[in-house]
């Protein structure tokens, strides 16, 4: 059993800690909404008015922020969790997804500090996160992911240990800039199919079978009707918010410059979902791109 101080307890965040409390883990948490803190609260979990306060006597830190700016001002900072707790925690583990450069930064500061660090961003979605079925993907030392994997595993079903600090992130931006990508695809290949008068669910059954399957297909599908389940049957909602699509396909794009990767594909999506959001559909799961183009026309 572990004292976890968990900061941002947004709607990954949340039953994340959640699952950690289920686990047998102490969990006292800090986030800006007292609305988070309130149901951490209720399932079982400790509040506190800080950050620095939250951590205080942890073991392990983990933190779940939007953007990489938050995760250097939250560790970084004067009075920061790096200098909050290199007396006492031995490991610190953050589970936003953010760029490459600030993972490598704050890992190293933490270090410096005779802390170890892994960044770990997840994939799931929010269904994933209240399951417990998340996959993680994480950076670090050895001996750190040693430490922290039976952590991971109260939350997640899939903890792969990609290799150095900053390995996480850069394998979840790829992997999200592919499923952005995906996601086009399958879009355009199922209106392309009405068009030629196709059965959505024949075209679903036979092409969950053949080439063109892809978790996108298979267990996502775009197009309302085939995966009932899927966002796609319910107006769209999240899942994963199209604005956060577009947050990991720009990291993705900014990575791709800085290291002079052709990655066409990449930008032409985030055109895509970048109107989307810019069309006020920001908050619906990103897979709503498939109604987006259903409204375009040809040129």
């Amino acid at each position: 059993m572990a004292k976890i101080g968990f900061i941002g307890l947004g709607n990954m965040g949340a039953p994340m800690a959640a699952n950690l409390l289920k686990d047998g883990h102490k969990v006292t948490g800090y986030d800006l909404n007292p609305a988070a803190l309130d149901a951490l609260s209720k399932a079982g979990g400790k509040t506190a008015k800080s950050a620095a306060d939250a951590v205080t006597g942890a073991t392990v830190v983990i933190t779940m922020l939007p953007a990489g700016d938050h995760v250097r001002e939250v560790y970084l900072h004067q009075g920061g969790l790096i200098e909050a707790t290199k007396d006492t925690a031995p490991l610190l583990i953050d589970c936003s997804t953010i760029d490459v450069d600030t993972a490598r930064t704050v890992t190293a500061a933490a270090e410096a500090a005779g802390l170890a660090m892994l960044d770990a961003p997840v994939s799931g979605g929010t269904a994933g996160a209240r399951n417990g079925t998340l996959t993680f993907m994480v950076g670090g030392t050895e001996d750190a992911f040693a430490k922290g994997k039976f952590i991971l595993e109260a939350m997640g079903k899939n903890i792969f240990h990609a290799g150095g600090p900053g390995a996480g992130q850069a394998v979840k931006i790829c992997n999200n800039m592919m499923l952005a990508i995906n996601m086009v695809g399958v879009s355009e290949g199922f209106l392309l199919a009405r068009k030629l008068g196709l059965d959505w669910d024949k075209l679903h059954q036979v092409c969950a079978t053949a080439t063109a399957n892809s978790w996108a297909l298979s267990n996502y599908c775009p197009a309302p009707g085939p995966v009932p389940a899927a966002p796609s049957n319910n107006d769209y909602a999240p899942g994963f918010a199209a604005a956060l699509m577009v947050k990991d396909v720009k990291l993705s794009q900014a990575a791709a410059e800085a290291t002079a990767s052709p990655t066409p594909l990449a930008a032409k999506a985030l055109s895509f979902y970048q109107q989307v959001v810019d069309a006020g559909d920001g908050n619906k799961d990103f897979s709503v791109v498939f109604r987006w183009l259903a409204q375009q026309k040809r040129e």
